[in-house]
């Protein structure tokens, strides 16, 4: 049975920071807002959009407010995420051999799921990810186990054939919940000491030390 890896992708995959902070910014300006350093909107990130605005915007803030930041912040951000997004280096050389090695490659992503997509295929066109996933209306997003479940029961692999591997405390939550390996990167959003906080017992620092953790 192939092993199947899921990745995170926002301060995994890509740095997708500059992008999401200048979205965001914009978004709170045409709403009157004040905006937010990039370190603030880093501690913002990763348990998908709206908690991203509601973190954003004043506390308390009402529910027709979020629901305009949300639309506009989409809008934005659907024209420039480009410009504000870069693959960390060694990823595309990473995945490659991986491909080449015969694993099963996924995207799961607290971003929304038409973002996900697009930018997953935009920024990897020569990469085939069997499976990727982002944040979608009636399913809870990571921590939960559902949609990392969804993606083992897709590719026909059990949960303990899957490693997770993400930047972020909540990748290696999904993973406990979902009986699944985390290998933590440091490279992201979570520095190491709250990765290892929160019970990470494999991090890497490059991505070409992911091969060797596979074996």
């Amino acid at each position: 049975m192939k092993r199947c890896l899921i990745f995170d992708l926002d301060g995994t995959l890509v740095d997708s920071l500059p992008g999401i902070a200048a979205s965001l910014n914009r978004t709170l300006t045409a709403h009157g807002l004040p905006g937010h350093s990039d370190a603030a909107i880093r501690s913002f990130v990763g348990n998908g959009l709206r908690t991203l605005v509601q973190r954003a915007a004043h506390a308390g803030a009402d529910p027709a407010l979020l629901d305009s930041l949300v639309a506009l912040f989409k809008k934005d951000y659907e024209l420039s995420w480009s410009q504000g997004t870069r693959v960390y280096p060694g990823i595309h050389n990473l995945l490659e051999e991986l491909q080449q090695g015969g694993f099963q490659l996924a995207v799961l992503s607290n971003k929304s799921h038409d973002f996900t997509v697009a930018m997953t295929r935009a920024v990897f066109p020569n990469i085939h990810f069997a499976a990727v996933l982002g944040l979608r209306e009636g399913i809870p997003h990571k921590p939960h186990p559902a949609a990392a479940l969804q993606i083992a029961a897709e590719l026909d692999t059990a949960p303990a054939n899957c490693v997770i591997i993400g930047d972020s405390t909540i990748d290696l939550e999904t993973a406990g919940n979902a009986g699944m390996q985390a290998i933590a990167v440091a490279w992201g959003y979570h520095d190491r000491q709250r990765l290892q906080a929160a019970g990470a017992t494999q991090i890497i620092d490059h991505p070409a030390e992911l091969p060797g953790l596979l074996g």
